[in-house]
């Protein structure tokens, strides 16, 4: 595997253009069992560091892990994790729908069959995730299901762990991918959340064509607009890596003080948790960039850099199982992945044995519809230069200004005083007495006296409205919110967690003196 800081100095003596190194505009070809080697490789990686960083998630929050502690490998951990915590891999089994949408209708699908297959899922969601379910439950489609001012967690991650299938069906393909990034990634997310997953599937698609990490960490960012936060931490990244090649947690810290200030998911307002695309994608490449192309390493430093564990770590290591193929992987993790190869993944009715063939046929279907090639036992593709997807930017004009920490359920009514030009609500329905019936809360929400919405909150954790409400459309001034509780149940409450206040200008920390 290549050393990067060689590359870096032979670059310096011998400059050879991106295009040479990539191939742009040339066609590649490979052959059957290179590319399945790939395709094993990169959904492998996926899963091993999703297993590998799962114990982690979220328990570091603006922390680094230190290099001594332990982080726990054995070869049932995989079959373990499937049987015990199936949930840990909804970095894998969001793909798995989309894919299964894909089997079904075809690569042209609509966004609309995407939405509805996973709104109708029978797994647990998070965030945008969530968000965009409830409000296609609701009747609000894509793009708009993913629009900020419809989903507060417009933001977040959500795409970003779910794009690495898009990138490895489109070989070389990058354009296409953000063709496919745009019908799907825009019904959870918008803004740095949607580049996310444009930019992880960029990665992917590039990881076929060149095993030069910095080139594809660099390559792939053009196709993120240079105006947004995400380019620029991004951007940020590789300069620090630059700086700083021996020591990674430089550049963390760096990194950490610069982009880490959360904005959009409520959640993170003013706290250390950070499920944001942007940072979250920048320890994916710190991971890349650090780990000189070694599987382990790689996929450790980007566990160790914290927050969102599990999903980065997934994406580094399945980045690296694309470049460098299934065999590159140590034999160390192999065992733990083949005892579960067969078992279907939670919800679906695919396995990893069984996903690597299903890739390929799409993967193929994609060369035969957009230019590439497929014969009996060869497949290929004219390499795509990188090309930039629009700009979109998420709670333009709207900064953070308070935040307060509610400790008491609605009862029947309930009215906020804040003062700026939006608000989010955050809570939730909780059964007070156990209950079989399917309950409904249904709330109405009013702003300085008018009615501004109809709030239906199943108390279905898997139909439930993520925050109770919020508006990004008011003016600058002092306002008044008002929950009512139209049709209480002695069995639940409507639980208020925190009340978060966006204004024009961002919030002024109050000195002593």
């Amino acid at each position: 595997m290549k050393n990067n800081l060689l590359y870096i100095a032979l670059f310096l003596l011998f400059p050879v253009s991106v295009e040479a190194q990539i191939g742009y505009g040339k066609t590649v070809e490979w052959k059957k069992d290179v590319l399945l080697d790939k395709i094993k490789g990169g959904w492998a990686g996926q899963t091993i560091g999703c297993t590998y960083g799962g114990p982690t998630e979220f328990k570091y929050r603006g922390a680094m892990i230190h290099d001594q502690t332990p982080i726990v490998w054995y070869d049932d951990y995989c079959k373990d994790i499937f049987e015990e915590d199936p949930g840990l891999y909804d970095d894998v089994y969001m793909d798995l729908t989309f894919l299964e949408v894909m089997q079904k209708e075809g690569i042209h699908a609509p966004a609309s069959s995407y939405a509805l297959a996973f709104a109708h899922a029978d797994y647990k969601l998070w965030h945008a995730n969530q968000a965009a379910r409830y409000n296609i439950l609701q009747g609000i489609m894509p793009p708009e299901s993913g629009h900020w001012k419809n989903n507060p967690h417009a933001d977040d991650i959500d795409f970003q762990i779910e794009a690495d299938f898009i990138g490895m069906i489109c070989p070389g393909m990058v354009n296409t991918a953000s063709m496919f990034s745009d019908r799907i990634g825009h019904i959870m997310n918008y803004g740095d959340g949607w580049y996310g997953g444009v930019y992880v599937a960029a990665m992917y698609a590039l990881a076929y064509v060149s095993t030069d990490v910095p080139l594809v960490v660099t390559e792939a960012l053009k196709t993120i607009p240079e105006q947004s936060k995400f380019h620029r931490c991004i951007a940020d990244v590789v300069t620090y890596w630059k700086q700083c090649p021996d020591d990674w947690r430089k550049c963390w810290l760096e990194i950490e003080n610069r982009h880490a200030f959360e904005v959009g998911c409520p959640e993170g307002v003013f706290n250390a948790f950070n499920i944001d695309a942007t940072i979250n994608a920048a320890y994916c490449v710190i991971g890349l960039l650090y780990g000189n192309g070694d599987f382990f390493k790689t996929m450790d430093i980007a566990t160790r850099c914290g927050q969102d564990s599990d999903c980065n770590p997934a994406t580094a290591a399945g980045i690296l199982g694309v470049m460098y193929g299934y065999e590159a992987i140590p034999d160390f993790f192999k065992p733990a992945l083949e005892r579960c190869e067969d078992i279907d993944f939670p919800y679906t009715s695919i396995s990893l044995s069984s996903v690597y063939d299903i890739n390929l046929k799409l993967l193929s279907d994609v060369l035969q519809a957009y230019g590439g090639k497929v014969g009996r036992d060869t497949y290929g593709v004219t390499i795509q230069q990188p090309e930039t997807v629009p700009l979109e930017i998420s709670f333009e004009g709207f900064y953070p200004s308070e935040r307060r920490e509610i400790k008491y359920d609605l009862g029947t009514e309930r009215s906020f005083d804040f003062t700026g030009k939006g608000v989010v609500l955050m809570g939730l329905i909780r059964q007070d007495v156990k209950d079989v019936g399917d309950y409904i809360a249904r709330l109405e929400a009013y702003i300085d006296g008018v009615k501004v919405e109809d709030i239906v909150m199943p108390f279905d954790y898997i139909k439930r409205k993520y925050d109770i409400f919020y508006t990004y459309e008011l003016e600058e001034g002092p306002h008044t919110l008002v929950i009512r509780w139209v049709n209480p149940h002695p069995n639940y409450a409507v639980q208020c967690k925190d009340l978060v206040v966006y204004s024009s200008e961002p919030a002024t920390p109050i000195h002593p003196y």
